[in-house]
């Protein structure tokens, strides 16, 4: 990004910012304007802490070692980290994002691309550094050699400043993560694994309080629905499911994460190779029968949800399949797998499903996490968790769980829509 666009930089918050820049470009200077001074780790601050000099280039390898290991504890601890240190090789760039990536975090990068004439006054005008400029002007070289691969180094964004006029007008602000909605504290219904059961579905929102009238749902005051993803396949009426389910989101009475069919059908939709079983050869059926219009919908709106949503100050947690506390209010591709798949390894059993280990019996954290993804006959308590997928598609029941009430209700389904290769298991 260049020009004006370049001047408004949303980063997102926890994440690690890698400021990116030859020497004498001004990273000190930007990030101290910022960013706050402890969210700011610095190459030349730690050989100061070192040995005395921020120029001691003999305690180098002690400084990065140093940072790298604060870094990681911050961003343990979910905090934002900004790195303050040249980075101009890919080799130095690659070790901070593997650092992001441990801590299921996103890398941003802020890179300070100023002319070559602007660093040299710069380096000319300086006279704390003992080296001379054609260190600088070799890490400008190196630079532009190599910031056009930022985003395949897995950098989620890049932000790129050419001029001083450009780095003077940069507004920074903090954006929280997409599954961070702490500060949604309204009353939840959260409503299980629908699988296109859309009957059973108006009537369990009839029974909780909401007016439907069509596809237009009044909710009750100051509640929210929040679906556990799996809309879709099996049951009756997917494309009618997602109407109905997109039109609350769209207006805000209803909050979505992606279930591992959701991510089916975006796969399909996209041209991609899946195995057209449960049902969805139906669903595509009707997504197309509605239109290229709705089609383009649906892929936009399961391409908005996020992995998991974290809620109430962090007192509540939604993911399709559950999740760990420390995957919780993180983003990456771990966590997504783990919020649509469960706790998986890749083995089946012997008729051939997925072996899920049971996540939830070894669940201590002290947000009560709600899920779904493998159906029982009845709501599942595990400690602070619940799975409330009840199998609706099965013959079972279409269930919600009233958050803070923890009551759940269910409606029994109306039909028996897919065969089940076993009964569902009892909580």
């Amino acid at each position: 990004m260049s020009g004006s666009e370049s001047t408004q930089i949303d980063v997102p918050s926890p994440a690690l910012v890698v400021l990116i820049g030859a020497s004498s470009a001004g990273k000190t200077t930007f990030a101290t304007r910022h960013f706050r001074p402890d969210d700011v780790i610095g190459s030349d601050a730690w050989r100061a802490q070192l040995s005395g000099n921020e120029n001691d280039q003999s305690v180098t390898v002690a400084a990065f070692a140093a940072l790298h290991h604060a870094a990681s504890q911050r961003l343990a601890r979910g905090l934002l980290t900004v790195i303050d240190a040249t980075s101009v090789r890919p080799h130095d760039r690659q070790a901070l994002v593997q650092l992001a990536r441990a801590h299921d975090l996103p890398a941003v990068a802020i890179v300070l691309d100023l002319p070559r004439g602007v660093l040299e006054a710069r380096h000319a005008a300086r006279t704390d550094h003992p080296f001379g400029p054609d260190v600088t002007l070799r890490q400008h070289a190196e630079l532009r050699r190599t910031q056009g691969g930022l985003t395949h180094e897995g950098f989620r964004r890049v932000w790129t400043l050419h001029s001083e006029v450009e780095v003077n007008a940069a507004q920074v602000t903090r954006a929280a993560l997409r599954v961070d909605r702490r500060d949604l504290t309204d009353p939840f219904d959260v409503i299980g694994d629908v699988h296109g059961c859309l009957p059973e579905l108006r009537e369990l929102l009839a029974r909780l309080g909401y007016v439907l009238d069509g596809n237009v749902v009044t909710p009750p005051a100051d509640r929210t629905a929040v679906f556990l993803g799996d809309l879709v396949d099996r049951g009756p009426d997917s494309a009618g499911v997602l109407a109905l389910v997109m039109g609350m989101v769209r207006v805000g009475t209803a909050l979505c994460v992606p279930g591992n069919h959701e991510e089916k059908v975006a796969r399909a939709l996209d041209g991609k190779a899946v195995k057209v079983v449960h049902g969805l050869d139906v669903t595509l059926a009707q997504i197309g029968a509605a239109g290229d219009a709705f089609r383009r919908e649906v892929r936009a709106f399961i391409g908005s949800l996020p992995s998991h949503l974290v809620l109430d100050g962090g007192r509540l947690v939604v993911a399709h399949a559950g999740l760990p506390e420390a995957y919780q209010g993180r983003t990456s591709g771990r966590v997504r797998s783990f919020a649509l798949y469960g706790d998986v390894d890749g083995t089946r059993d012997e008729l051939g499903f997925p072996v899920r280990r049971d996540w939830a019996a070894g669940y201590a954290g002290m947000p009560l996490v709600v899920y779904g993804h493998t159906p029982h006959t009845a709501p599942r308590w595990v400690g602070n968790t619940v799975n409330i997928d009840t199998g609706c598609a099965f013959g079972g029941a279409l269930t919600a769980l009233r958050y803070p009430e923890r009551e759940t209700l269910s409606v029994p389904a109306q039909a028996v829509y897919a065969a089940l290769a076993r009964p569902l298991p009892a909580p």
